[in-house]
């Protein structure tokens, strides 16, 4: 039963930090469809949610050869100001690997490349490996938000790491050379 408890350690861990509330599963299912029909950008607060897949990994039925490791977030925030936010999650059996970074990476490429010139995420204060994921991508941290949320353990803090697409693309450039 101890792969129980860690299951639910797991889940209320990530519950606090993805930002997102708690789910049944009939409400996860709903959530999950409408994640999967949102497919434009279009206007202020659209998104799209894409999947990271591990090639090479046995996935859940889908005999493609590939498994859904987590997925990737891209908000419009602001059309007028080409301004995104981005998101992702990371099952936490395949974390401290790298493919947050790559997933991110790309992730920041594809914001980029379809025009936008602020990129923001925003990050629990207690998730250290996020916070330091948006450090190594060259994200700066602009803006500290205290108590702003409420969770299992309490009144949580944010914080906002952004970056424009000319510091993005510096960055991409100095570590490609």
């Amino acid at each position: 039963m101890g792969w129980v408890a860690d299951a639910a350690a797991t889940v209320r861990w990530a519950v606090n930090r993805v930002l997102w509330p708690l789910r049944d599963r009939e409400a996860g299912a709903e959530h999950t469809e409408l994640r999967a029909r949102q497919r434009t950008l279009a206007a202020d607060g659209e998104a799209v949610a894409l999947a990271v897949v591990l090639p090479g990994e046995p996935g859940l039925g889908s005999g493609r050869g590939g498994r859904v490791i987590g997925d990737l977030t891209l908000i419009l925030v602001s059309a007028a100001h080409a301004q995104v936010a981005v998101g992702r999650v990371l099952h936490p059996g395949f974390q401290g690997r790298g493919y947050a970074h790559e997933a991110a990476a790309a992730l920041l490429d594809l914001a980029t490349g379809l025009g936008a010139h602020r990129v923001a995420a925003t990050v629990d204060a207690a998730d250290e490996p996020s916070l330091a994921l948006c450090a190594r991508l060259g994200m700066r941290r602009e803006a500290p938000f205290r108590q702003d949320r409420y969770g299992d353990t309490g009144r949580r803090d944010t914080v906002i790491h952004a970056l424009t697409r000319d510091e993005w693309l510096a960055a991409r450039a100095t570590s490609a050379g």
